[in-house]
C-alpha cells in the first residue's frame, strides 16, 4: 500500500517529517480536531492500515487524552492479532460500556480525514468510526438514546444511522 512512508524526507516539510517519524517509531498517529463550528470535536488514526492491515479508526465527543488512550489500546489489541467487525458490539472498552464500528462513507473523508488522506495519498484506505453508547447503553441509532448526545458523535455513515441497527 502507498503511503508517505514511502516519501522522499527531503521533500517533506518539517510537520510531514514528525508525523511521518511518529508513524515509524510508534505504528500510528493520534490526529486529534478540537470542537469548532458547533462540530464535535474527534480523533482519527494513521498508519493503522499500512502497518496492521486494518481500518484507520475515528471517534468523535471524547477528551483528546481519553481517545488517545482508547486508540493505544486498540492499536495493541489488533497488533495482538485481534480483529473487529462492522456490525457487532464489543465490551468493555470504555469503562464498562460496550463499542461497536461502522464503515465510514468516502464521502466523508475530505471533511474529517486530511492526514490520513494526505498519508495515503487520497482515499485508498478503509476507516471505520467507533461509536459509543450514552450512560444506559443505547447506541445513537436506537430507541430512548440520550439525545441530547446526538450532536457528539457524527454519523459518518453512507446513511443516516436512526433506526439502522449495527449493521447499518
Amino acid at each position: 500500500m502507498l503511503s508517505a512512508l514511502d516519501a522522499d524526507e527531503n521533500k517533506l516539510d518539517e510537520s510531514e517529517r514528525q508525523f511521518v517519524g511518529t508513524v515509524r517509531k510508534h505504528g500510528w498517529f493520534n490526529t486529534h480536531i478540537l470542537k469548532s463550528d458547533g462540530k464535535p470535536e474527534f480523533n482519527f488514526t494513521t498508519g493503522f492500515q499500512v502497518g496492521l492491515g486494518v481500518p484507520e479508526i475515528i471517534v468523535f465527543g471524547l477528551q483528546d487524552q481519553v481517545a488517545h488512550g482508547l486508540l493505544w489500546n486498540l492499536y495493541r489489541d489488533l497488533k495482538a492479532g485481534k480483529r473487529y467487525e462492522t456490525g457487532r458490539s464489543y465490551a468493555d472498552f470504555l469503562e464498562g460500556f460496550d463499542v461497536c464500528f461502522q464503515i465510514v462513507d468516502k464521502s466523508q473523508y475530505h471533511e474529517h480525514l486530511g492526514w490520513s488522506r494526505w498519508f495515503y495519498a487520497g482515499d485508498a484506505f478503509d476507516c471505520w468510526q467507533l461509536i459509543w453508547p450514552d450512560k444506559q447503553g443505547k447506541f445513537p441509532w436506537e430507541n430512548g438514546f440520550d439525545s441530547n448526545l446526538l450532536d457528539v458523535q457524527s454519523d459518518l455513515s453512507a446513511g443516516h444511522w436512526a433506526g439502522k441497527g449495527l449493521n447499518g
